[in-house]
């Protein structure tokens, strides 16, 4: 064997991988669990995987898909590569484009069926409808004989990348991580010396990345290049002049070509496969070729001339418009017209792939189609641009990029306008006060709503006035303004009646029901649940994610805990099956909520840190998020108190929206007084008390009722607040405390009993104030009993009291990770909770000891005993 062949297969093998390899296989014994395998670029997540194979092969079928780095990625990629293989029912509801909940069952079906190992691979590339197919089984997995082992790059996951929600998502019964590390030292000399070459700089160049190294011992001499791009093109320039010029043809298609559609880019250059599958730079199938590895496809790629990357992709658009068998691949063959810059085939292939796209769910891959085409549609007329530009604002109101969809609506009612075009000016205007409200700015949402009316009632009526007039009513419900709500939704379910509209009628339904149950209307909450299952059983999707969300907001809001419980996880399931990204974040934000109301605050605080890092700053997600962040780390006594509920404040002004002022209120007015400035408090209560009670909510009312008399002022509160807040402010502490503990919630309940005079009654607070972690209420619960003249323990709670540090149980596992070398982003992985959560975690670590880097902190850890409790 030549040095090269000798350097290229040792490089491949599965050196330091024992453990990973292990942990697979006990996965596979186990069965019913998606595994996990993560690291950067060209650690050996495939070398790992198809040594696995090899092993599973013997008692489990074997299918595998992976995910394209397509500029947008073709739904469901990975689902059809192995659709493609199992054929059968799975294959069937692709081809003929059924509903995503039927192929994904179909999916679910087959690991049911028989014992199979499924490999996704590189899944960070995964459009939505793949990334929601991943969640469906994550969450159904264990009742199969199967294994699912998915990869992908950690090193490219941007805080919003939707993978990091579908990972944090995925149920840890059933869930295994393994994080590939580079090689050592040793193991790259190892490598070096069997390949004959020298070690010296070898590991200082590649960093132990095995890719890295098994390009530069593929090298032809001594020297190390500088780049693994150099590393790669200096083996390809051994081949032949028609090897490399197949490999060109090959780089252009991401993801691997067919052998048919090589023959047609490359024809006169097939006899030079055997070639490069010989060179270690391809490999290939009976049926398709690909590169190795992704690095080596972008080094050859981007090689390329201009003028030759062209004329290659537009032989690729050409053969994949008529393909030889089978329906033809739109988004793939909109790639290739992107890159060959034919507009006119962008122009009609974008649109198709987007709606296929949005049929299947995948609204982001939808949302980059139509954007796609309006990059190309210069030549079009002004109504067909308007089109296309209203279009991608629907997709990006669904994944909840609201900041994008405002721009694309306002370009499109320019547009309109400019054509004189009252009909789409008005449809445009309806979107745009929809999106207003959908980022808290219901002072500017009602001007557009109703000049969208005034345009639409001077015309035939029709379906785009049944919407508007729907919308009209979500807005007035935002407000909480009752008599407006059933205004517009009355005169929407009249003409959607007329229409034979059962969407636009169980819309305006819906937000009726919802309407009634706020107000407290009798049967408004059953009549809001059977608008959802309605919705449900006709497949109305907007509309049952809408339901789901009110149904979540309303039941947190009104604490009526028990309606909450029964649809948070349902609700959240089904907006993530079908990438409903606007309506997941808002029940993701709900759950924070809940959580918080609980007194499970570390949940809590990863579910308000989960939204933050998936969700558009500018939503109500992020907005509850923010005030649960603060209320918790002014309830602990952390920093960072004001900071997330500036934040907050600035995303509720302007606008009278009382859902966002009556929490902001609420728990800036608790923040100041935890901190013993009663005038700030009294002053931050003031700020929704007027709005909470003109539009007679007894809730927000209650609570700031509550905390104005806390600061000292007489209560001057309607007799309609909420129960438990109006025997607190009548001074009936005991019934308030067992008030709030039929509801479930502990911190309330000890913010009660810490009125109480009594040593019992405040002892009973301190406890629970020590178990949730209330630093602050504890400590004024502390002072009350020293006051009494009881002995109580000072200083921090039996978490903290053991080390001098004073770091929390979370932190101190954090710094044992830490000090066992995980950076933030595996600690992350390690702990499911967001990689934000694990910075803040870590700088308080390092302030707590005194520590500048990660090292020192190890090492004062050892110092002051606190290694025990790793």
């Amino acid at each position: 064997m030549s040095t090269v062949g000798h350097a290229v297969e040792t490089a491949g093998e599965l050196l330091e991988r024992d453990d990973a390899l292990a942990a697979l296989e006990e996965a596979l014994a186990r069965a019913g669990r998606i595994v996990l395998v993560s690291g950067e670029a060209g650690i050996g997540k495939t070398t790992l995987v198809r040594a696995f194979e090899d092993v599973a092969r013997s008692s489990a079928r074997i299918v595998k898909g992976a995910c394209e780095a397509l500029f947008t990625p073709r739904p469901l990629g990975p689902i059809h590569d192995i659709a493609g293989v199992i054929g059968g029912p799975l294959f069937d509801a692709l081809t003929v484009g059924s509903e995503r909940v039927t192929i994904f069952s179909a999916l679910l079906a087959e690991l049911q069926s028989t014992p199979t190992l499924a490999v996704l691979e590189d899944v960070h590339w995964a459009d939505e409808a793949t990334l929601d197919a991943i969640s469906y089984l994550g969450r159904r997995l264990d009742e199969t004989p199967s294994l699912v082992v998915l990869t992908y790059r950690d090193d490219e996951l941007e805080a919003r990348h939707p993978l990091r929600l579908v990972v944090g998502e995925l149920p840890s019964r059933s869930t295994s991580r393994i994080r590939l590390q580079p090689l050592s030292r040793g193991a790259v000399e190892e490598l070096a010396r069997r390949a004959e070459r020298p070690a010296h700089g070898l590991y200082d160049a590649t960093g132990g990345n095995p890719f890295f190294v098994t390009e530069v011992l593929a090298g032809s001499d001594d020297t190390i290049p500088p780049s693994v791009r150099d590393a790669v093109l200096a083996r390809v320039g051994r081949l032949s002049t028609a090897g490399q010029w197949l490999l060109g043809a090959v780089a252009v298609v991401p993801g691997g070509a067919e052998l048919w559609l090589l023959e047609r880019l490359a024809p006169e250059k097939m006899s030079s496969l055997d070639e490069c599958v010989a060179s270690g730079v391809l490999g290939a199938t009976s049926r398709r070729v690909e590169f190795r590895h992704e690095l080596a496809r972008l080094a050859i790629e981007e090689s390329l001339t201009h003028t030759r990357r062209v004329a290659l992709n537009e032989a690729a658009l050409v053969a994949l418009v008529e393909p030889p068998s089978g329906v033809p691949d739109l988004a793939a063959i909109a790639h290739h017209a992107d890159a060959a810059g034919d507009a006119s085939a962008v122009l009609r292939f974008a649109p198709a792939a987007a709606e296929r796209a949005a049929a299947l769910g995948a609204h982001r891959e939808a949302a980059a189609q139509y954007a796609r085409a309006l990059r190309f549609a210069e030549g079009l007329p002004l109504e067909a641009r308007a089109r296309l530009s209203d279009s991608l604002s629907h997709e990006y109101y669904l994944t909840g990029d609201f900041t994008d969809a405002v721009a694309a609506t306002t370009r499109a009612l320019g547009w309109y306008r400019e054509l004189d075009d009252s009909r789409g000016q008005a449809i445009a205007l309806s979107a745009l006060s929809r999106l207003q409200w959908s980022i808290g700015r219901t002072s500017e949402a009602t001007a557009p709503g109703r000049e969208s009316v005034a345009l639409l009632e001077s015309l035939p009526a029709g379906r785009e006035l049944a919407v508007a007039y729907a919308q009209l009513a979500e807005l007035s419900l935002t407000i909480d303004d009752f008599d407006e709500v059933v205004r517009w939704a009355s005169a929407a379910a009249g003409i959607a009646h007329q229409l034979h509209d059962p969407e636009v009628l169980a819309s305006a339904h819906t937000t009726l029901s919802a309407a009634q149950y706020a107000v407290g209307e009798p049967g408004g909450r059953e009549s809001l649940e059977e608008e959802l299952e309605h919705a449900l059983s006709h497949g109305l999707e907007e509309v049952a994610a809408g339901a789901f969300n009110l149904l979540v907001r309303l039941g947190v809001t009104l604490r009526d805990y028990a309606l909450a419980d029964r649809y948070l996880d349902r609700g959240f399931a089904y907006c993530q099956d079908r990438e409903l990204g606007n309506f997941r974040q808002g029940i993701g934000a709900a759950r924070a909520r809940r959580l918080l109301d609980r007194g499970d605050w570390a949940q809590a605080t990863d579910a308000a840190e989960l939204v933050l890092s998936t969700a558009q700053t500018a939503g109500m997600a992020p907005f509850v998020a923010l005030t649960v962040l603060g209320q918790i780390r002014a309830r602990r006594g952390d920093p960072a108190v004001w900071p997330a509920l500036d934040a907050a404040l600035k995303m509720a002004e302007p606008g009278d929206e009382l859902r966002r002022l009556g929490l902001l209120a609420a728990a800036r007015a608790e923040a100041a007084w935890l901190a013993g400035d009663r005038d700030r408090a009294l002053e931050e209560a003031d700020l929704g008390f007027e709005l909470a009670v003109y539009r007679r909510h007894r809730w927000f009312a209650g609570e700031l009722a509550y905390w104005q008399w806390k600061c000292g002022r007489p209560v001057d509160a309607p007799d309609w607040i909420a129960e438990p807040y109006a025997l607190q402010a009548a001074g009936d502490w005991r019934e308030a405390a067992r008030a709030w503990e039929r509801l479930g919630c502990p911190y309330e309940t000890a913010l009660a009993l810490s009125e109480a005079d009594d040593e019992k009654p405040l002892r009973d607070a301190f406890e629970i104030c020590s178990q949730l972690g209330a630093r602050r209420l504890e400590g004024i619960v502390a002072r009350r009993l020293r006051g009494l003249g009881v002995s109580v323990p000072r200083g921090p709670r039996p978490s903290t009291r053991d080390n001098p540090a004073l770091i929390t149980a979370r932190e101190l596992e954090v710094l044992g990770l830490v000090a066992a070398g995980l950076r933030n982003t595996e600690i992350a992985e390690r702990l499911v909770i967001s990689r934000r959560t694990v910075d803040h975690h870590v700088s308080s670590v390092l302030r707590k000891l005194g520590a500048r880097t990660r090292g020192e902190a190890t090492a004062e850890a050892a110092r002051l005993g606190l290694t025990q409790d790793w």
